[in-house]
């Protein structure tokens, strides 16, 4: 499976400021975290709840989101 753009599951622009992005992600873990899902929503509530913890995480380190700029997803995975 191929992991989506860091950007578009934030929801923000490639130029997005610091505040951009912890504004997006703190409005996706509201809206995924597992803990506020309920049913059969649950999984997919924390499957995106990591892919959007997971973005946050590169995109929010300068030097984790230059090279994932840079090189994709290749520049940013420890194998």
């Amino acid at each position: 499976m191929s992991k989506r753009d860091y950007y578009e599951v934030l929801g923000v622009n490639r130029n997005a400021s610091e505040a951009d992005l912890k504004k997006a992600y703190r409005r996706l873990a509201m809206k995924y975290h597992p803990d506020r899902a309920t049913g059969d929503d649950r999984a997919e509530a924390e499957s995106k709840f990591k892919e959007s913890k997971e973005a946050y995480e590169v995109l929010s380190n300068p030097q984790k989101r230059a090279a994932y700029d840079q090189f994709g997803h290749a520049g940013v995975d420890p194998s």
